[in-house]
């Protein structure tokens, strides 16, 4: 068996080509890296990065993996919970923070129907 260099992507959005995709199925057995499902004609097959592109993976033969569309759009939401967390807690410590909203009082609430309530007290103020 000869041996083959990696392919390495030229951009993050470059899909690999067919040979590539086909030596990745051969690595894993031809089934799902996530979930162990035989990968057959009638599945439809992504090709997931291990390590995200976000978090510094690259965009390699070794860094893909084959997997269902199922368990990669689980994958996905699942990072996607992991990123937004991830941004949200550097945005704090970079002390950029959301606007508070001008509505937004302490002492008084506002009801659906537009009176305006002590928060304290439960008095309609107006």
């Amino acid at each position: 068996m000869r041996s083959l260099p990696e392919w390495v992507a030229k951009h993050d959005d470059q899909q690999p080509p067919a040979r590539v995709k086909d030596r990745i199925r051969e690595r894993q057995g031809n089934v799902c890296a996530l979930t162990g499902v035989p990968l057959g004609s009638d599945a439809v097959v992504q090709y997931d990065h291990i390590v995200p592109l976000w978090l510094g993976g690259r965009n390699s033969e070794s860094n893909l993996q084959a997997v269902t569309s199922e368990s990669h759009k689980r994958k996905t939401a699942n990072e996607a919970k992991v990123r937004a967390k991830c941004n949200r807690t550097r945005k704090k410590h970079l002390g950029i923070a959301k606007p508070k909203s001008s509505l937004s009082h302490p002492r008084f609430r506002k009801l659906m129907d537009g009176t305006v309530v002590d928060k304290r007290t439960g008095e309609v103020v107006r």
